[in-house]
């Protein structure tokens, strides 16, 4: 998993989308903003990027997303619920027909025996379809690994939800 991951699968999604006139939208948490430099890292990104978000901060998942404040308190930042509302939220606010977010534990602190270092969750909203949601269990790799992961599996996701999966 490097860099060159990154780059060959950014590249991938946005010839995909491109291709079927799509646009995505990303809600980035625990990321803080890779998956839309990977994005922009490709040329030709700007007719399928349309925004993305990064609301590392509860409040900022409620004032820019709509993420409920009660649901944060309930489930934590870091869940399905929220990663699931974060999704849907992009969505809303953007003219996106796709988001992707991110909200995990990346650690080196932060972890608990419920959500330990390493706990990301992922959201992708489509319009028209149902909300899917990934729970990745990476393990206290350091950081930055958690974080790659984490980028490679929102582009896998992109990828999935409009039915092309890298083999």
């Amino acid at each position: 998993m490097s860099a060159e991951d990154i780059s060959r699968s950014a590249l991938e999604i946005i010839e995909t989308y491109t291709r079927l006139g799509l646009k995505i939208t990303t809600a980035e948490s625990c990321t803080g903003g890779m998956v839309s430099a990977a994005l922009t890292a490709i040329s030709g990104s700007s007719a399928v990027l349309e925004r993305g978000f990064v609301t590392y901060s509860n409040d900022a998942k409620a004032e820019m997303l709509g993420v409920p404040p009660a649901l944060i308190a309930e489930h934590g930042a870091v869940s399905e619920a929220v990663a699931r509302a974060m999704a849907e939220g992009a969505l809303r606010n953007s003219h996106a027909n796709v988001s992707i977010s991110i909200t995990g534990v990346a650690g080196p602190g932060g972890g608990s025996v419920l959500k330990p270092v390493g706990l990301v969750h992922f959201a992708c909203a489509k319009k028209g379809s149902q909300t899917q949601h990934i729970e990745r269990r990476f393990g206290d790799l350091g950081r930055e690994m958690v974080r790659i992961r984490s980028v490679l599996t929102a582009l896998d996701l992109l990828r999935q939800v409009v039915g092309e999966r890298d083999q």
